[in-house]
């Protein structure tokens, strides 16, 4: 199967970088990506690559080299999708909000929309790839409805999951640990592969049947948060005991069985994919019986919930028992460094219980806008959208957010807060002043020697 044009239905998180790289790495095919988001597609189009609706380091790079060549950003879904060889389906797959299996079961209906569009639009056979986080057996479904259109074209489902890492995304499908791709027709298996292979050693591609494609990206999800969950659960081990849960990160991180990744203890792991997947996990398990499965997986969520909780909590109670009408300014509000995703970050969920204490919160972040922040904070749905703008400040400039502050909360790791004159901040801020670090970033800023109460999890 000669793949000259591929379409990709969703251009946010996944799909526009990765298709961006498949661009720029294989100039012999034509990648379209489409999205019914006109705003998000002219983000894409714009001529100022810093206005790209996705920040990832070294993305507007690949872009600039590949739009306009072989990539191309488009509204017009059926057109691309008509003719395409290839079409990867990488749309959104949330936790359901309602119903049954509301706030467990990733709800597809995304992905049987963009089924039945290709359905629709399809007039030659294609090969449709699973690019999006899916339940196992979720192939099953788009084969139903892409094998009965009745109309005489032929379909392949693949199952090609990601595995990147927001932050590092473009490294991450540069040179990619290994690449999945699940299928029943070696053809266009194949197919697939011949395209990764074109800058990836062909033994970092691994092959294997539909249903293990579809489960080892929620299983590989849920490993990872999983060491997150259990060094936290230390750390407040660590902070009762005298015990340094880096110390001990460090000292079980040596062990060849172990490794050393994943043991950072912090606030709590966020993102689009961690929770989302052990939930989704958990209630597959469920469906199947398989009870205990599920309450092992859950613990994971449960312990993630619980570190964030007590990080709010121990600034309630360090700050003499009250937060009501302080001044806490949040350096950080995106999940991790270097992304402008929010989903589930720590940050919101800290924020939603100091402003339960009516806090008044300043928050800066160097990537994350005012509209997304209020956005986040006003789909919880715990206040009015007013009450959460007139408690809530964004910020352009960190010293300016600081400024006058009881106490500041590191919630996100971004590099430039260690760079930061902490003691033109310590002197500009109410006294005591506090700094709780939420990612112990700080550790080596010797903030208690400047005259901070300084507080870090784990310690």
């Amino acid at each position: 199967m000669n793949i000259t044009k591929i379409c990709c239905i969703g251009a946010g998180y996944v799909g526009g970088p990765t298709m961006s790289v498949i661009a720029q790495k294989c100039p012999h095919i034509t990648v379209t990506i489409v999205d019914i988001n006109e705003a998000r597609i002219a983000a894409w189009n714009d001529s100022d690559l810093t206005k790209l609706p996705v920040y990832e380091p070294g993305l507007a790079e690949v872009v600039a080299e590949a739009r306009g060549r072989n990539l191309f950003f488009s509204t017009d879904v059926d057109t691309a999708i008509a003719e395409a060889d290839m079409v990867f389906i990488s749309v959104n797959t949330p936790t359901k909000t309602y119903g049954k299996g509301k706030g467990m079961a990733a709800d597809l209906k995304f992905i049987e929309l963009c089924a039945r569009q290709i359905a629709a639009a399809a007039t030659s056979d294609k090969i449709v790839v699973e690019k999006s986080t899916l339940p196992v057996r979720t192939a099953e479904a788009l084969k139903s409805i892409l094998h009965n259109t009745g109309n005489g074209v032929n379909f392949h489902i693949l199952s090609n999951p990601e595995f990147l890492a927001e932050g590092t995304a473009v490294q991450d499908l540069h040179n990619p640990d290994r690449v999945l791709i699940g299928g029943e027709t070696p053809e266009a298996v194949n197919a697939l592969v011949d395209i990764y292979a074109t800058w990836v050693p062909r033994e970092r591609v691994l092959t294997t049947n539909l249903w293990s494609s579809e489960l080892s990206k929620l299983t590989a999800n849920a490993f990872l948060a999983q060491r997150v969950s259990s060094i936290n659960a230390i750390s407040e081990l660590c902070e009762r005991t005298g015990a340094n849960v880096d110390e001990v990160s460090r000292a079980i991180g040596t062990d060849s069985r172990i490794g050393s990744k994943f043991l950072k203890a912090s606030v709590g792991f966020g993102g689009s994919c961690f929770q989302k997947d052990i939930l989704n996990l958990v209630y597959i398990a469920r469906s199947y019986g398989l009870h205990e499965v599920a309450h092992y997986w859950e613990q994971v969520i449960i312990m993630n919930d619980h570190q964030k909780q007590r990080f709010a909590d121990n600034i309630v109670q360090t700050m003499y028992n009250t937060v009501s009408g302080k001044k806490i300014a949040f350096l950080g509000w995106a999940f991790k460094k270097d992304t402008n995703d929010t989903r589930e970050s720590a940050a919101i969920y800290v924020a939603d219980s100091l402003l339960d204490e009516e806090a008044n919160i300043i928050v800066y972040d160097p990537k994350v806008s005012a509209k997304q922040i209020y956005a986040d904070l006003d789909y919880l749905c715990t206040r009015s959208p007013e009450e959460n703008r007139r408690l809530v400040t964004v910020i352009e400039t960190p010293y300016e957010a600081i400024q006058g502050a009881h106490a500041i909360a590191v919630l996100t790791e971004w590099d430039e807060f260690k760079g930061y004159d902490w003691k033109r901040i310590k002197d500009n801020m109410m006294k005591p002043a506090f700094v709780f670090d939420g990612r112990k970033l700080l550790a080596n800023n010797n903030l208690s020697d400047i005259g901070f109460n300084y507080y870090a999890i784990g310690e």
